[in-house]
């Protein structure tokens, strides 16, 4: 497949899918439903999309088998979401890097750069730093001493990997986020806080992704470990000794405090905030802006700022709406009962 488009029938043979609808069609691109025109297909994540759909000027849909009566050719798989992963591949395909050191970049002597790997305008590799098989280390990205970047990571524009932090397989680390910054460490002398020395690392395991200006401290004396497949958003500050588990995902602008454990398959939303030394368990979820201060069960949902279980807290929350009325009706029976108590 190729050139300057696909037909329905060739995309569906590649995702393992059918097509409802004419074969022959030609689209030459991905959109969403609302910009869509007719050389678009447009996906459709479920049956609540249907009625955005039907006002939508796309040529074709990528779309589940319950979702009838589109305007336009469907091909329908069994795992939409994923089968978009596929067809945004081929839309999209990653662009490809000659190998080699830009001649502005700074590579010391003793540091080992693999012949597949490139180093973009005035990146910085520092001595003893490994930079495995076809990495791609994009400007302005700085490598400490003695760290180790796995083979075909990324690193985006202005990344930092510290002194002896150690980057698995297939990272992608994204532009300003910094790996191995000092731990938040001091202790009070009776005059003035004392740092502690933070003379830890920083272990990232395969197949993790880090988001924009995420940050993530370096142990006191350990490290601190981020798990296979684990998906970090932007701006997620990740304390000194923590250890997140494999394949668990993070949101915006939470902050995990020092020594903590995250366990495997947890989901935190945004804005979560968890106090020094809790464990989460394995599967656990804490919605948008939870805040936990003490262990949280394997498999328990949480919300609100003192991490109640998610029942409790939509009780809570209708509840909460309520209150005005409720006042006003206890006001109410306030006075019928004074009335009713005049003169005993």
């Amino acid at each position: 497949m190729g050139g300057a488009g696909f037909t329905l029938g060739q995309l569906a043979t590649t995702l393992k899918g059918t097509v409802d609808g004419d074969a022959a069609r030609v689209v030459t691109g991905v959109a969403s439903l609302e910009a869509a025109g007719p050389e678009h297909i447009a996906f459709v994540a479920d049956a609540r999309y249907r009625q955005t759909a039907l006002t939508s000027r796309a040529g074709a849909f990528l779309a589940a088998d319950d979702v009838e009566g589109l305007p336009a050719p469907i091909i329908r798989c069994r795992e939409p979401r994923l089968m978009l992963i596929e067809l945004l591949h081929l839309f999209h395909p990653a662009a490809s890097f000659a190998p080699g050191v830009d001649a502005s970049a700074r590579v010391a002597p003793d540091a080992r750069v693999h012949s597949t790997a490139t180093v973009g305008a005035l990146a910085v590799v520092e001595s003893g730093a490994v930079i495995g098989a076809h990495v791609r280390l994009h400007p302005l990205v700085y490598v400490g001493s003695g760290a180790e970047i796995g083979e075909d990571s990324v690193l985006h524009p202005h990344a930092v990997v510290r002194e002896g932090v150690r980057v698995g397989r297939r990272v992608i680390v994204h532009a300003g986020a910094v790996l191995g910054a000092d731990g938040f460490g001091y202790a009070w002398d009776g005059s003035a806080y004392r740092k502690i020395p933070q003379v830890g690392s920083v272990v990232i395991e395969d197949d993790v992704e880090i988001g924009a200006n995420a940050t993530i401290d370096r142990g006191t004396l350990g490290p601190t470990i981020v798990r296979r497949g684990v998906k970090i958003d932007n701006l997620v500050m990740v304390a000194h000794n923590v250890e997140i588990g494999e394949d668990t995902v993070i949101a915006a602008q939470t902050g995990i405090s020092g020594s903590c454990r995250v366990g495997k398959g947890v989901v935190l939303g945004g804005q979560v905030g968890i106090g020094d030394h809790v464990s989460v368990g394995d599967g656990a979820m804490l919605t948008s802006q939870a805040g936990v201060v003490s262990d949280v069960a394997a498999g328990a949902k949480l919300a609100g700022l003192y991490g109640r279980p998610l029942m409790e807290f939509q009780r809570i929350w209708i509840a909460e709406a309520q209150l005005p009325d409720m006042v006003r009706r206890l006001r109410a029976l306030e006075r019928r009962l004074e009335e009713l108590t005049k003169g005993e």
